[in-house]
């Protein structure tokens, strides 16, 4: 599922709009980037990314937003002859140009599955979400707390 989005968030790449994915502007990339950047949740107007398949699979695409990202940097690489632009092979891998620090990285991409059960996202947010779920008690607060401070 995850590489019929790569060419749309390639698009203004291979149109020479952009240098590279996190660059362009209107993508969907751009936005999951930028709110990881901002130590925030997956934007909720998207599609989340659940991570690897397994039982119970909660709904979302199954790859880790890590993956994902690789992906769309390494298929940007791949210079084709019907289109104008791709990613300058030399230019750093995407984790690296996102200058994430890589333990912030590490927790929102390994942790998240076994640390996050019901409810994710700002500490506003959650309680937002539990108040309307009716949850007497905001599931996921403290990490919310950690995470998104």
């Amino acid at each position: 599922m995850g590489v019929l989005f790569c060419p749309v968030d390639l698009n203004p790449v291979r149109a020479k709009m952009a240098a590279t994915p996190e660059d362009s502007e209107y993508t969907s990339i751009r936005l999951r980037v930028a709110q990881v950047k901002n130590k925030k949740q997956q934007p909720t107007i998207l599609y989340p990314f659940v991570g690897n398949p397994r039982q119970p699979m909660p709904e979302g695409l199954p790859f880790k937003l890590a993956d994902y990202l690789e992906l769309v940097d390494w298929t940007g690489r791949a210079i084709r002859a019907d289109k104008r632009g791709a990613i300058n092979t030399s230019l750093p891998p995407i984790l690296s140009r996102l200058a994430i620090p890589t333990a912030e990285w590490l927790t929102l991409t390994t942790q998240f599955e076994q640390r996050v059960s019901t409810l994710a996202g700002s500490e506003r947010a959650i309680r937002l979400a539990a108040e309307v779920l009716g949850y007497k008690k905001p599931p996921g607060v403290g990490l919310a707390k950690q995470l998104f401070a």
